[in-house]
């Protein structure tokens, strides 16, 4: 909305830690889909074109970034946390993998 004349507001990148205090796992992942959902419905609603994606902002650390960047990055950012999420499921099953661990990467990590 305001391109590169203003900076993006700072983010507290460890802000979840203290917010999700005394909240139940179930709690949290209730919360995360009913904000994912109302968030996908308001990206969704801005009607963006290839225009809109192309336009820039600054980034305070990354100096000048298009919103296409920011919006690839927080889908990577949401499939890193997929892949977290795979690799301690898979790990439940290491050693009953038996011989064939070997020939899954994703159990040597």
């Amino acid at each position: 909305q305001e391109g590169e004349g203003r900076t993006f507001d700072p983010f507290d990148r460890f802000a979840m830690y203290e917010e999700s205090k005394g909240k139940t796992l179930p709690n949290l992942l209730d919360e995360f889909a009913a904000l994912r959902a109302e968030n996908l419905v308001a990206l969704e609603a801005m009607e963006l074109t290839d225009e809109d994606l192309d336009r820039t902002g600054a980034h305070p650390e990354l100096g000048t970034v298009t919103l296409r960047q920011l919006l690839a990055t927080w889908t990577v950012h949401d499939l890193s946390h997929i892949a977290q999420i795979a690799r301690v499921m898979a790990k439940q099953y290491k050693a009953e993998t038996g011989p064939w661990k070997e020939y899954i990467p994703l159990l040597d990590r």
